[in-house]
């Protein structure tokens, strides 16, 4: 059975992209057809990641949305360019970065009810063991729709105080939608921190899961979203953290 994973943040700048497109490749390198698909259409960027140029778009999320084409249509495989070769493949659904359909988006908006359509039919075309979902941040229409058909949803957040507010807001609205698993993923967690201690505390304030917890890493900020980390530098111990965080969504 496919299964859709939403990756969410309730604040921008939590890292959901970089964790989005590890997990991905991860998958993807188990032998996994994985699709990626950014919601984030009035903000897109996960498509740098895949190195995956504007340019080369020539049907996008957005062009779905507005009757313009199959939703598969926008899928582009971007399997070649991850950094070293998988098993499985890698479907990216980009949004459209051109600046008039963004500002259509923020104008007319769109019907929120085909998105829900879309990711099934993805699911079906694209012959998907897992689709992924990069959310916009927030809670807004189309982000509640995307956790309510979530199988998982993963929650990124930092260990700031203003990330633990919008993160329990975020864990209640999801148990009332009834997502069957909700995990957490602190990011950019400063090196003079207990890890250990940090882990217990989310666990315990959250009640939920807490499938890890990532350090800052020079090396990610250095890459500057030209690749993936987990091909980039695949014997840092981010990496493997990435690859712990993979087994424990093969396992769910």
């Amino acid at each position: 059975m496919a299964r859709i994973i939403s990756v969410h943040s309730f604040r921008g700048g939590t890292g959901k992209s970089n964790t989005t497109a590890n997990i991905a490749t991860y998958l993807a390198s188990k032998g996994q057809r994985v699709g990626v698909i950014d919601t984030d259409i009035q903000s897109p960027g996960i498509h740098v990641l895949f190195a995956l140029d504007p340019s080369e778009v020539d049907k996008a999320l957005n062009d779905f949305l507005w009757g313009r084409c199959r939703i598969e249509e926008a899928a582009y495989d971007v399997s070649s360019r991850l950094g070293a070769p998988v098993d499985g493949k890698v479907f990216l659904i980009p949004s459209s970065l051109r600046t008039g359909e963004i500002t259509r988006v923020l104008r007319d908006g769109y019907d929120v009810s085909l998105l829900h359509e879309g990711l099934q039919a993805l699911i079906r075309e694209l012959s998907l063991d897992t689709l992924l979902v990069d959310t916009h941040p927030g809670l807004n229409e189309e982000t509640l729709l995307s956790i309510a058909v979530s199988d998982v949803l993963v929650i990124i957040m930092r260990p700031d105080q203003q990330d633990y507010q919008g993160t329990g807001v975020t864990v209640e609205v999801a148990r009332s939608l009834e997502v069957p698993r909700i995990m957490l993923v602190v990011n950019k967690t400063p090196s003079s921190f207990d890890h250990e201690d940090v882990e217990q505390r989310v666990a315990a304030t959250y009640a939920c899961e807490v499938a890890a917890v990532i350090p800052h890493s020079d090396d990610l900020m250095a890459l500057a979203s030209a690749g993936i980390m987990l091909t980039r530098f695949p014997r840092s111990d981010l990496a493997a953290l990435y690859r712990k965080l993979g087994d424990r969504l093969l396992r769910s």
